[in-house]
């Protein structure tokens, strides 16, 4: 029998099926959203083969809210495992954001409005600065990464491995609306 996706005996996917698997655009069920290029792919169709449901019903509340008039706060969508925080603040100079890594929960990082930079870098390869602290569920580095420009109707996904830097300026520090879907990891 043939899941969501193709898969191995062992039920992961090859690179090239995940690819393939994300390219297809299934699993944004018509939101038309643009996720950006340096997500992990693979990773992405082991966590959502893992749990599919929690996938499904962040991106279905994507699809069935109307980010441009949804208010600012917290959106329960399935308990502890999936909800979601809309903002609108002011972009930040780089010095004033961190690299941050999450252990319990998958941030999914979506401008609504305006227009940010996001960086991102393996874990590995930064130095911890602040260590994991369970009941924020965060962790805090120096170092370097890539640094990519979200506009408004794309969206990025971070992985516990990927450590990620949000909210920096892309130039005149200007109010930004976003709305992050944390989803529990599947381990």
């Amino acid at each position: 029998m043939q899941t969501h996706a193709q898969s191995n005996a062992n039920g992961t996917m090859t690179k090239d099926q995940a690819e393939k698997w994300f390219n297809s655009g299934k699993w944004l069920h018509g939101l038309t959203m643009k996720p950006n290029g340096s997500i992990d792919k693979s990773e992405f169709a082991r966590q959502y083969q893992a749990n599919k449901a929690y996938w499904d019903k962040a991106f279905t509340f994507l699809k069935e809210h109307n980010l441009d008039t949804i208010s600012v706060g917290k959106y329960p969508i399935d308990g502890t495992n999936v909800f979601a925080t809309v903002t609108a603040d002011s972009s930040k100079d780089f010095d004033k954001t961190k690299w941050e890594s999450h252990r319990k929960y998958i941030d999914l990082q979506c401008v609504i409005k305006g227009e940010e930079k996001m960086g991102k870098a393996p874990i590995e390869k930064l130095t911890v600065t602040k260590p994991y602290d369970e009941a924020k569920d965060v962790a805090n580095y120096s170092g370097d990464g890539e640094i990519y420009t979200v506009p408004a109707g794309t969206f990025m996904i971070f992985f516990p491995s990927d450590a990620h830097r949000p909210n920096i300026t892309p130039g005149g520090n200007k109010i930004v609306k976003k709305i992050v879907i944390k989803v529990a990891v599947a381990k």
